[in-house]
């Protein structure tokens, strides 16, 4: 398949940079990913707009246009999505965000102000994702798993997920927090500490947290180093607090 055609079929949302199997776990596409690196290769910088402004960007890779029939809402003030992005009906997406090539971000999802949606990262539907959320984008190596937020996530305000972290169904997120492969998760809900990188269950509630550094010298000077808990897990309470209005929609 020619470049073309994957950027196309991303932005149909027909092929995707991570898919699901049978089992829930998510699988990078190296396909989709070569087919990305192609575009960037085959391309050429070029000025983009009427009035030149300095945008200077790939020919190939320029920001998508939408028309009322999309039923994407992109609101005026400097929000922009990338070729080879797929935006389904009734996302929002507030100013400024951004939301790069290769992303999926599935119907009902809200794109707040200065939020970032990396390359490749597929987001669920009806996920809230807060203002200042960064969620990393992965194009090489190809092998490696994007980021993942599944339907019904809550991040909230100043959120980080990095480094192909998995965040399944109904999973809150609070202010803060951020999660990477080296950031450890303790369940205190189930009394364990999951391995680095570890997906964050369905419907936990994470709140960001700290950790006495493991040196003798470290606990003399009191030093922490940040993690993450699971507090809870999601009840008739904590989704009453949630619930995204359709009204916005």
């Amino acid at each position: 398949m020619n470049w073309q055609d994957v950027l196309a079929q991303l932005e149909a949302g027909t092929l995707r940079a991570a898919n699901q199997d049978e089992n829930g776990n998510w699988h990078a596409n190296v396909a989709v990913k070569e087919g990305i690196l192609a575009a960037f290769k085959a391309g050429e910088n070029i000025a983009f707009g009427e009035n030149y402004q300095g945008f200077v960007d790939k020919n190939n890779l320029p920001a998508r246009q939408f028309s009322p029939s999309d039923n994407v809402r992109l609101v005026p003030g400097g929000s922009s999505v990338r070729a080879g992005a797929h935006v389904a009906a009734g996302v929002i997406i507030m100013p400024p965000a951004y939301i790069n090539v290769g992303a999926f971000v599935d119907s009902g999802t809200m794109v707040d102000s200065h939020a970032l949606i990396g390359s490749c990262a597929q987001v669920g539907k009806n996920v809230h994702v807060s203002a200042a959320v960064q969620i990393g984008g992965v194009l090489e190596p190809v092998g490696a798993s994007p980021v993942i937020i599944e339907d019904n996530a809550f991040l909230s305000a100043g959120v980080v997920v990095v480094e192909g972290i998995v965040v399944k169904k109904g999973a809150v997120l609070a202010p803060g927090v951020s999660l990477s492969k080296s950031v450890p998760v303790y369940d205190c809900v189930n009394k364990v500490m999951r391995e680095k990188g570890a997906e964050i269950p369905a419907g936990a509630i994470v709140v960001p947290g700290t950790r006495p550094v493991q040196s003798e010298w470290a606990q003399e000077q009191g030093l922490n180093m940040a993690c993450a808990l699971i507090v809870k897990y999601r009840d008739e309470k904590s989704d009453a607090a949630l619930e995204l209005e359709s009204i916005l929609r």
